[in-house]
């Protein structure tokens, strides 16, 4: 799995973790009793602290997204899908509520702010990077023991 850390973003690192796993989740790139890397694993990976995303871990299980799955590590939860999708849009939500305020703040009209996001969104064009590596979409193995098919 893919994990993009910004060290010196707004968001916590433990948070970003917890998002990018329910965004992998809600796209679908991670599939319910899918295995995670471990903390250790992860954390070498990203360069950050094994605590930290532990504690992302501890609050994903928290939240019914992940569980233990005693001697074989942490999996995503059967039901996490509809969790995920739901928690996806809340946050998009938020995130797109606050730019549309800070546009209509900016003095921007309604109808600047609808060919603004036309355009970007034309821009866009579908080619966006998600959060899943090829070896993750590519795999239709979920056993191996860090979860990520390879």
């Amino acid at each position: 799995m893919f994990f993009s850390i910004d060290p010196n973003g707004d968001v916590a690192i433990y948070e970003q973790i917890v998002r990018q796993v329910k965004f992998a989740i809600a796209e679908g790139s991670l599939q319910p009793r899918q295995l995670l890397p471990s903390a250790r694993q992860l954390s070498g990976e990203v360069a950050i602290n094994p605590n930290t995303v532990a504690r992302a871990y501890q609050i994903l299980q928290s939240e019914g997204i992940v569980e233990l799955m005693r001697g074989r590590g942490i999996a995503v939860c059967i039901d996490a899908v509809a969790k995920c999708r739901d928690a996806r849009r809340s946050l998009i939500a938020i995130r797109v509520r606050a730019a549309l305020s800070e546009a209509l703040h900016g003095g921007l009209t309604p109808d600047e702010i609808r060919q603004l996001l036309d355009a970007e969104l034309s821009s866009l064009d579908g080619n966006v990077r998600t959060i899943a590596s090829p070896a993750l979409n590519n795999s239709s193995d979920n056993s191996s023991p860090n979860g990520s098919g390879t």
